[in-house]
């Protein structure tokens, strides 16, 4: 069923179009999901949140936006505030992970390399624990962006409608994460001496 059918059949209220809608959309949603909150049963029931929403609001969706955004942005909001009503985790201040500058515009501290062999060392399974983990330690405004940037891989024009911020507010956000993100990795990428 294609997307103009689907929201037709939405806004009739027919469980069909429902039904056709998570069956399109559910796994992809549910993934952006766990991905923000780190847990299947808050995943889950932040889809069940995000879907009563869309089944409450399907009367304001515009037919000329894309269905598949306007369904993340509602995700991304229902998994945000079930993660404001947790805060499970202590997030770090980014600033203390940018890199500082000199007066000429040289890193006060350059970025050390990091090199095939410390890579080696971890376990596939561990370095992805570890990037989770520091990733779940990014402020929520800093690491959503990422998620959807760089794990959902969309657009940043797509990430600014989601959130509703600045496509320039997502290319900053993005940036300071991955720097903090970096950061965070560096002991764990640093060659053994």
């Amino acid at each position: 069923m294609n997307d103009t059918t689907l929201v037709a059949g939405l806004r009739a209220g027919d469980t069909a179009a429902f039904e056709d809608l998570l069956r399109q959309y559910g796994a992809r949603l549910l993934r952006l999901a766990r991905r923000i909150l780190m847990s299947d049963e808050d995943a889950n029931d932040a889809l069940q949140d995000a879907m009563v929403a869309v089944f409450k609001s399907v009367g304001k969706f515009e037919s000329n936006s894309s269905l598949l955004t306007w369904l993340h942005r509602i995700v991304v909001n229902a998994s945000l505030m079930k993660l404001r009503s947790k805060k499970r985790h202590e997030e770090i201040d980014i600033e203390d992970y940018l890199p500082r500058f000199q007066e000429d515009g040289h890193q006060v501290e350059p970025s050390r390399p990091w090199t095939e062999s410390a890579e080696s060392m971890l376990e596939r399974d561990e370095l992805r624990a570890q990037v989770r983990a520091a990733i779940d330690r990014l402020p929520e405004t800093h690491r959503v962006v990422l998620q959807l940037r760089d794990i959902e891989e969309m657009s940043t024009e797509e990430t600014a409608d989601i959130l509703g911020i600045s496509a320039n507010a997502v290319k900053i956000r993005l940036h300071r994460a991955r720097q903090a993100l970096r950061a965070l990795l560096d002991e764990h990428m640093r060659p053994a001496t």
